[in-house]
């Protein structure tokens, strides 16, 4: 049998576990078409659903299923690259789909869904809620009391969940009194990315890493979420939320947590949540003096961005021109615990900035000896540079002699580099979103996100969030296209540090 063979028939074995019927709410939507679409598409094309999975979507807009078909085939080309796109492939999951027009605030439009499911079986159902949070507790109660649910049933809800703490409970209460904790996925797509994912093996299954992984060998670390582009047509959600809630509570939050935890008993899903719980429960809150010195706020300005000009935060389509939404965020967080005391996590994420850019740097302390050259002990500190986004990778930045006979012992940095495109060139590197709805599929829980996690990263970001309110100060203005606002560079340089800007 060849390799190609036995791992098609592995995959098709994994199959057999991931058989449901999968409902998708708000079918229409840009997030569906952009990224469920897609990511449904390779699970078949790799043979990872079952033959019995069915797809259901559901929206508002009247339309038949011969025109719902053409639509996801249409975002599929438009998605997937040409040379994934094969016929066969395309042709056997446009066959596992059906819709099914409704307003998702009618509960007598429920009964459609419940009559979809007559002869399911054993087959679990996943409801997917790719709509606005405002809407996931009518859809999980009408669901319950339309008789479409079974104890088997799942529920996948997307961020943002609320806008602040109370808000956050409101929902998950409403979630909550229909689906049990057990039956709730709560997606962060970066919790996805195959890099991430890398970081629990490279920090609990290499001694090199898991002895130095501490305050006694680390520095400080450094997570940079940088967005090339603005609002994209997103401002009455965005202004509302803000950079801090639209990212920094969720995804910045989850890759600290993942950063900093200890060591999870196991594998399971609430050995390393109750873990990463731990680490949002340590963050040390801001106090007034800490909000000037170590929290920036920002808002682009028109500038440019590959060298075209682009308009300023308040000059977008629909903008409340006195709006003191921030466009960026940079701050100095502390865990205090004892593994990471006195180590500072600087974090910067924002939009209309140079590139798209999501890595994470963690720079270990010198040696406490140094022999070499004095004018090089700025380099004598190793670096672990972790590549989310665009060109996932890790990179460990050494030290070694300058090649040469007359460069004596002149030390050079260069990286021991796994660029993941390159080491797995015949491997494809799957997109988040595939390996979150595979999991979803399984019942896998340890990529998502449990309702304390949740709780406690609200509880951090409302503090600064009310601290902000009550200082009453406008965000500092960066030009679209820069790296933020200079008060950000200040920040870490007042630590005598930089911002790792070269990977």
């Amino acid at each position: 049998m060849s390799q190609d063979t036995r791992s098609r028939s592995a995959r098709s074995s994994d199959a057999a576990g991931t058989e449901v019927d999968f409902v998708l709410f708000g079918a229409l939507g840009d997030l569906s078409q952009r990224k469920l679409y897609p990511a449904l598409y390779h699970l078949e094309r790799e043979n990872l659903l079952a033959t019995s999975t069915r797809l259901l979507g559901v929206a508002r807009q009247d339309e038949s299923l011969d025109g719902f078909k053409s639509r996801v085939e249409s975002a599929l080309k438009q998605y997937v690259p040409g040379e994934e796109l094969d016929r066969a492939s395309l042709k056997r999951f446009l066959t596992r789909l059906d819709y099914r027009c409704l307003d998702a605030t009618q509960p007598e439009g429920y009964a459609e869904i419940r009559e979809w499911r007559q002869g399911a079986g054993e087959r679990p159902m996943v409801i997917y809620l790719a709509v606005g949070a405002s809407l996931y507790g009518d859809i999980c109660r009408y669901l319950q009391d339309s008789g479409s649910l079974d104890e088997r049933s799942r529920v996948v809800v997307e961020k943002p969940i609320g806008y602040d703490l109370e808000s956050s409970a409101e929902i998950n209460d409403a979630i909550g009194a229909v689906f049990p904790e057990s039956r709730i996925y709560r997606i962060d797509h970066y919790l996805g990315k195959e890099t991430v994912q890398n970081l629990i093996a490279l920090r609990f299954a290499n001694p090199l890493f898991g002895t130095q992984w501490n305050q006694s060998h680390i520095s400080h670390v450094e997570i940079t979420v940088a967005e090339k582009v603005g609002i994209e047509g997103r401002w009455g959600y965005f202004d509302q939320a803000g950079q801090l809630r639209d990212m920094v509570q969720n995804h910045l939050l989850q890759l600290i947590c993942l950063i900093a935890m200890d060591p999870p008993a196991n594998l399971d899903a609430d050995a390393i949540r109750d873990e990463k719980v731990k680490v949002l429960k340590a963050l040390k809150p801001f106090t007034d003096d800490m909000l000037g010195r170590d929290v920036v706020r920002g808002q682009y300005i028109a500038g440019t961005s590959d060298g075209v000009n682009v308009p300023g935060y308040l000059e977008e389509p629909d903008a409340n021109t006195e709006s003191h939404t921030e466009t960026f965020v940079a701050m100095k967080a502390e865990v205090s615990n004892w593994r990471w005391a006195g180590v500072p996590f600087y974090l910067r994420t924002g939009k209309r900035m140079p590139e798209k850019l999501s890595q994470i740097v963690i720079h270990f302390r010198q040696q406490p000896h140094y022999i070499f050259d004095p004018d090089q002990r700025a380099l004598a500190a190793n670096k672990l540079v972790i590549r989310l986004q665009p060109d996932e990778g890790i990179a460990l930045q050494v030290l070694t002699k300058d090649s040469g006979l007359d460069k004596g012992m002149r030390l050079r940095p260069g990286p021991l580099h796994l660029d993941f495109n390159s080491a797995f060139s015949k491997t494809r590197i799957p997109d988040a979103y595939e390996r979150l709805l595979l999991e979803v599929m399984k019942g896998q829980q340890y990529l998502f996100v449990r309702r304390d996690e949740v709780e406690h990263a609200w509880k951090w970001c409302d503090s600064l969030i009310n601290a902000w309110r009550e200082r009453d100060e406008l965000p500092r203005r960066y030009p679209a296209g820069s790296w933020g606002p200079v008060a950000s560079i200040a920040m870490i340089t007042q630590d005598g540090r930089s911002w790792y800007e070269d990977y």
